[in-house]
């Protein structure tokens, strides 16, 4: 069941809906019970918790599912792009990124590790969406 693809993609869909939503219990409830997400490298973090603080730095938040590649190691990668308005400058942002899962038994997200350019952000939430000065 986890690794059906069909469930897999229907996931990423609801997924990225529950993102646009902006309600982070129902983007946690696209994980296991305490199912976590780590970002760039850094220690993992309740999904509830990481949704909660991405809503609040970008309130109008908006996620397009990019892609979605199931890989041959089992992991799958649900490639975004998020938009939205910074609440701390009022500047667009628009930065893409990925998130490699692994798939519980019962198809939900067991843990997420989410890749995305940091410093292209912190630029776009200070400079907007515009080209690198």
């Amino acid at each position: 069941m986890a690794n059906d693809p069909k469930q897999i993609e229907q996931l990423a869909r609801t997924y990225t809906e529950a993102w646009c939503s902006r309600d982070p219990a129902r983007v946690a409830g696209h994980y296991v019970p305490g199912g976590t997400i780590s970002i760039n490298g850094g220690d993992a973090a309740r999904i509830a918790e990481v949704a909660e603080a991405f809503i609040a730095a970008v309130p109008d938040i908006e996620v397009f599912m990019d892609d979605l590649v199931l890989r041959d190691d089992g992991i799958v990668e649900y490639r975004w792009t998020f938009t939205g308005t910074s609440a701390e400058t009022g500047k667009s942002v628009r930065v893409p990124g990925f998130e490699e899962w692994t798939i519980a038994p019962d198809g939900l997200i067991a843990e997420s590790r989410g890749h995305y350019d940091q410093a292209e952000y912190d630029r776009q939430v200070q400079h907007g969406t515009g080209p690198a000065s």
